[in-house]
């Protein structure tokens, strides 16, 4: 009996379980026809057109693809948003080409600095015209014309200076001066796609003869806005760099000046007439002063 008890046990076990697996499938496989016959049923029926009405009996709103995000700004920019893009490729060009050009080598080159100086002390002129005369340096090029002039007086040896730290910082002024004009004519490529992005809007709502939706006055709202921020994104960075590389030039062309106004002083005498012995209170002439750099 108590055999009997068992066998009617697990065959009740496996009814249960195999009537548990048919619910299951039943439920995996009927359940989801029964719910897309129910959408089927429930779709509206078609307008005379062709389109399918909505639950009023009106035409729905036909949807979208989704846009990604950076397509969309693409798009929305247009001829605008491309014109400050090539601007903004000539700002990056512009900020590394100063950033390798505005360096403290190249202005005041410490190395040449105390070579130059150990020339003069050995009163090794010529050498220390040659050393300036090959350095690519600010500050050797301005001795360098200075020292070319020694012959004809020291004062006009400190006019050419002059005139070579002008004539090299004006062409630096230039290349820093394209930063200011970029951070200027950025915001307006995008107050011009602004002005064309409200064009476009106000044009959807004059041809509407209802209250346009707000998808299709999406696009003109766009524009504007997207153009208006590439804008301001080109225009910031320009300015800020156009002031600092404005600021350093200045600090690096004061430190030069100083510099070569010390370093000339030892060539003051040059081209001066040395007093005759009757001209001096004990009747001795004086030591002559060095000649100046051979120009060849």
């Amino acid at each position: 009996m108590k055999g009997i008890a068992i066998n009617q046990t697990v065959v009740r076990s496996r009814f249960w379980c195999l009537a548990l697996a048919v619910l299951v499938g039943w439920m995996s496989v009927g359940l989801p026809y029964s719910v897309s016959s129910a959408q089927e049923d429930e779709k509206p029926a078609k307008m005379d057109d062709g389109t399918k009405a909505g639950p009023d009996g009106q035409a729905p709103e036909v949807k979208k693809p989704q846009e990604s995000f950076l397509n969309w700004m693409i798009r929305a920019s247009g001829i605008f948003g491309f014109l400050i893009m090539l601007v903004s490729f000539a700002m990056v060009a512009i900020i590394m080409m100063i950033a390798l050009q505005l360096r403290r080598d190249n202005y005041l080159p410490a190395s040449f600095i105390e070579e130059f100086e150990q020339q003069l002390q050995a009163k090794d002129y010529q050498a220390a015209y040659e050393t300036a005369k090959g350095s690519d340096s600010f500050i050797g090029r301005i001795l360098a014309a200075g020292m070319g002039r020694l012959s004809r007086g020291y004062d006009e040896a400190v006019e050419q200076m002059q005139q070579v730290g002008e004539d090299e910082t004006m062409a630096m002024e230039h290349k820093i001066g394209y930063l200011a004009l970029i951070g200027s004519i950025a915001p307006m490529l995008g107050l011009l796609g602004t002005v064309q992005g409200m064009v476009l809007s106000f044009q959807v709502i004059a041809n509407s003869t209802t209250s346009p939706k707000p998808s299709e006055l999406a696009d003109g709202i766009a524009t504007a806005l997207f153009t208006t921020l590439e804008g301001l994104v080109v225009a910031i960075p320009a300015i800020i760099f156009y002031a600092l590389y404005k600021n350093r030039l200045a600090r690096f062309l004061m430190e030069c000046g100083f510099v070569a106004e010390n370093l000339m002083k030892n060539f003051q005498s040059m081209g001066k007439p040395a007093p005759t012995a009757a001209g001096r209170p004990g009747g001795a002439a004086p030591a002559t002063a060095p000649g100046a750099p051979r120009t060849e």
